[in-house]
C-alpha cells in the first residue's frame, strides 16, 4: 500500500490575486493572457500600483494547486518544493500545512532569499494574466527531490514550469527516473502554452519515451505537436503519453484512457476568474484516478470541480465544496 496517492514536484509561489481592467495592461504594459516571467523590480513596480488590499493571497503554483486539490477531495498527497526564510515562505509553509499536504518543507531550516511571488490579474472576461518572479524557486534541484516520497507514491506529477532552469529540468529527468526505476507512475502538465512555445525541446529531453499521464489544453496540444487541429494533434500525443487529457474550456474536456478517446461534457456556470482551472481539472482527475474511479468518472468529476473553480475568485475550493462536489458525483 502506498502512503501517497500523488507526489508533485513544482515552483512554490505565494499567488497575490487581484482584478483589474484592460486598461491597466496598456498602461503598465503587461501582455495579456500570459504567464510571463519577471524580476524583482518589474514585480515590485506593479505591486505598487495594485490595490493589494484586495488582493486574495495564498500558497501556490500549478503543481502546488493540483497536489492541494487531492487533499481537499480525500486523497494523500506530498509536494516537493522551495521557498525561503522570510515572510511569505512562512505563509506558504503554514497554508500548506493547512490544506493537508505533506511536504519537504522544514520552517527552521528554511534558506536565506525571497519566496516566490507570481501576481495573478483577472479581467472582467475571466481571463488570468500573470507576472511570475521566481525567487528561490529557481533554484529548485535535485537535490531538493524528496525521494523517499516518490517511491512511497502511484504517481509522480511534474509540473511544466521547470523547464525553464537547467537545474529544474535536471531535477524533472531525475524525479522521472526515481519514479519510473521503482514502478510509479508519472504524470505531467505542460502549465502554459508560453512554456510548450519557448522550451519545446526541453520537453522532448524530459518526457522521453513517453510518460503515463499527460495534461494539456488546446493550444499547449497543437503548438506541442505542430498540429493546426485537435483531431491530428491528439494522435501525435499517442507517441509520447500512455493516456492524455486535453482540457477544452467552457468545451469541456478529451481524455484518452490508453484504448479510446472519452468526451467530457462541460457544467453550466458563468466564468469569472480561470485561475487555476487546469491545475484544478488535474487534481481532482489525479484523485479520481487513484481512488478507484474510472477515466470518465473522474473526468466528471475533474469537469465539475473546474467549473466551479472558475465560477469564483481564487484557484482553490473550500473544503466542503469538495464534499459537495464528491456527493453530486455518487449521489
Amino acid at each position: 500500500m502506498k502512503k501517497y496517492d500523488v507526489t508533485g514536484i513544482g515552483n512554490a509561489l505565494v499567488d497575490i490575486e487581484f482584478k483589474v481592467k484592460d486598461q491597466f495592461f496598456i498602461d503598465n504594459q503587461v501582455e495579456k493572457g500570459l504567464m510571463t516571467l519577471v524580476d524583482e523590480d518589474r514585480q515590485n513596480a506593479l505591486m505598487n500600483v495594485i490595490n493589494t488590499a484586495e488582493a486574495k493571497k495564498q500558497c501556490g503554483g500549478s503543481a502546488a494547486n493540483t497536489v492541494i486539490a487531492v487533499s481537499q477531495f480525500g486523497g494523500k498527497s506530498y509536494y516537493s518544493c522551495k521557498v525561503a526564510n522570510d515572510e511569505l515562505g512562512k505563509f506558504f509553509v503554514a497554508d500548506m500545512k493547512e490544506a493537508g499536504v505533506e511536504n519537504n518543507l522544514n520552517p527552521e531550516k528554511l534558506e536565506e532569499g525571497i519566496t516566490g511571488k507570481c501576481l495573478v490579474m483577472v479581467t472582467e472576461d475571466a481571463e488570468r494574466t500573470m507576472n511570475t518572479f521566481l525567487g528561490i524557486t529557481q533554484t529548485y534541484s535535485v537535490a531538493d527531490v524528496n525521494e523517499a516520497a516518490i517511491k512511497d507514491s502511484k504517481y509522480l506529477y511534474i509540473e511544466g514550469y521547470l523547464v525553464t532552469s537547467e537545474n529544474g529540468k535536471a531535477a524533472m529527468r531525475h524525479a522521472k527516473k526515481l519514479a519510473e526505476d521503482n514502478g510509479v507512475k508519472v504524470a505531467m502538465t505542460f502549465s502554459d502554452p508560453a512554456m510548450v512555445k519557448y522550451f519545446k525541446e526541453a520537453f522532448d529531453d524530459v518526457i522521453g519515451h513517453s510518460v503515463d499521464m499527460l495534461f494539456a489544453n488546446e493550444e499547449e496540444a497543437m503548438l506541442y505537436t505542430g498540429k493546426d487541429n485537435l483531431k491530428e494533434a491528439r494522435e501525435e500525443l499517442k507517441k509520447v503519453a500512455k493516456h492524455f487529457v486535453i482540457t477544452q474550456g467552457k468545451n469541456g474536456a478529451m481524455i484518452y484512457d490508453g484504448d479510446t478517446f472519452i468526451d467530457i461534457e462541460p457544467y453550466s456556470t458563468t466564468a469569472i476568474d480561470s485561475n487555476g482551472a487546469g491545475d484544478m481539472f488535474a487534481g481532482a482527475f489525479m484523485y479520481g484516478i487513484t481512488n478507484g474511479h474510472s477515466y470518465a468518472s473522474s473526468g466528471k468529476l475533474a469537469s465539475m470541480a473546474s467549473s466551479k473553480i472558475v465560477s469564483q475568485f481564487g484557484p482553490r475550493l473550500q473544503w466542503h465544496e469538495a464534499k459537495d462536489i464528491l456527493a453530486r458525483l455518487n449521489p
